[in-house]
């Protein structure tokens, strides 16, 4: 049991309060709340040896940009931040301002890098907290050129580049021009150029190197007329692992570092671990006998007496929405989920784990004892890629960091 939990539990017992009652004392109000008996667990020692093996790994001169968009995938920006800045990140990228001006807000003035496009109306904000802009259209470069330029400033931007994925970018044979555009105003600096990988971490690269070779003209083509990017970059995670011929000056990083691998066929580096884990314990235990149903619409029902255990956590919560499917860790034994998820609970069989009580500790995601059950399994339940999953849990499960407070 985490040491943490237990000790919440110990001080938020019932049984001092039952007691001062019975003497005739008013019971003191709690301090606090009581621990919820569903939460996320993120080993902050993990998640910095993972960042320790990444830059063993990384060859000499290249440059980390750590994205932490989205809570850094569930796992809290502002603790992704203060780690990748810690083991040298250059850049920090976000998707949204909002996202940008909470790290801000949090004392982080590392550089942050806006992925995407930008409203004129988002601008001065990106002026006034140096915030890189990508960009991928002149009218856009116009106006952030007139801001700076008011405001007394260089700024620096990114020239987003459309190589065939088709999101966001110039596309690859109209960049040029743009970048021309950004190269005369005396208000920018064209600090770099970056493209996406439609697909990097599949076995087929075809059309990961015709995107490759889309960025390479562009590249050269800006070398030809004497246009010196300070930052090169196209790679993602997959990118960085199995395509080193397009590493550039720089590679981003989202869900390495947080010890996910983004397929099952991408390079592995030895050593590198989940830092998530999601836990409950057993809040209720039921027993069935043959023909009771469980949980709504009756999708299960016994045909022997079955002992189940219920796990207060479901879908709103972010697990799966399924039937029937999936497991838990229960004393270090995978218990088979029955019946339907609900929003805020599912239940699992345990005939088969007799020691299983109530309030011991189920892992849904994560390792107990010698088995594991990782991110991409629970995304097989949901048809979906393990970043989908990572990004689903929601703020409601608590968020306990484990091994280290200083980043918390």
């Amino acid at each position: 049991m985490n040491t943490l939990i237990e000790e919440l539990i110990e001080t938020q017992s019932p049984t001092s309060s039952r007691s001062e009652v019975t003497a005739g004392c008013e019971a003191p109000a709690p301090t606090g709340r009581p621990p919820r008996p569903a939460w996320i667990e993120i080993d902050v020692a993990r998640w910095r040896q993972n960042f320790a093996l990444l830059k063993r790994d990384m060859p000499s001169g290249l440059q980390l940009l750590a994205v932490v968009k989205d809570e850094a995938y569930g796992h809290s920006a502002t603790v992704a931040a203060r780690l990748a800045i810690e083991a040298g990140a250059k850049f920090l990228a976000v998707s949204t301002v909002d996202e940008a001006m909470k790290l801000r807000d949090a004392g982080i003035r590392a550089r942050i890098l806006l992925l995407g496009d930008r409203q004129e109306a988002e601008l001065p904000w990106c002026v006034a907290h140096d915030l890189t802009c990508c960009v991928s259209e002149p009218r856009i470069a116009e106006q952030l050129g007139q801001l700076a330029a008011r405001a007394g400033k260089r700024v620096s931007v990114h020239l987003k580049i459309n190589t065939g994925m088709n999101r966001y970018g110039v596309r690859w044979n109209e960049a040029l021009p743009l970048a021309e555009k950004i190269v005369t105003s005396k208000s920018l600096l064209l600090e770099g150029a970056l493209s996406h990988f439609a697909q990097s971490d599949e076995l087929e690269k075809t059309f990961a190197l015709l995107q490759l070779s889309r960025f390479n003209e562009v590249i050269h083509a800006l070398a030809m007329q004497g246009v010196a990017l300070t930052f090169r970059h196209v790679c993602n995670s997959g990118g960085y692992l199995d395509l080193p011929q397009a590493h550039f000056d720089m590679v981003r990083m989202g869900i390495l570092p947080l010890g996910v691998f983004p397929s099952s066929v991408c390079r592995r580096i030895p050593g590198i671990a989940a830092v998530m884990s999601v836990k409950a314990r057993i809040a209720a235990i039921q027993h069935l006998q043959p023909g009771d149903h469980v949980g709504y619409g009756m999708r299960y029902t016994a045909t022997a007496p079955r002992r189940i255990a219920v796990l207060p956590i479901g879908y709103g919560d972010g697990f799966p929405r399924v039937r029937n499917a999936g497991c838990a860790l229960i004393r270090g034994c995978r218990a088979p989920i029955i019946g339907g998820v609900a929003m805020d609970a599912l239940t699992v069989d345990i005939t088969d784990i007799p020691p299983a009580q109530l309030w011991d500790e189920a892992v849904l995601m994560g390792r107990q004892g010698d088995d594991e059950i990782s991110v991409h399994e629970v995304a097989r339940l949901k048809n979906s890629a393990s970043y989908d999953v990572l990004c689903s849990w929601r703020g409601r499960l608590p968020r306990i960091y484990l091994n280290d407070e200083r980043v918390a």
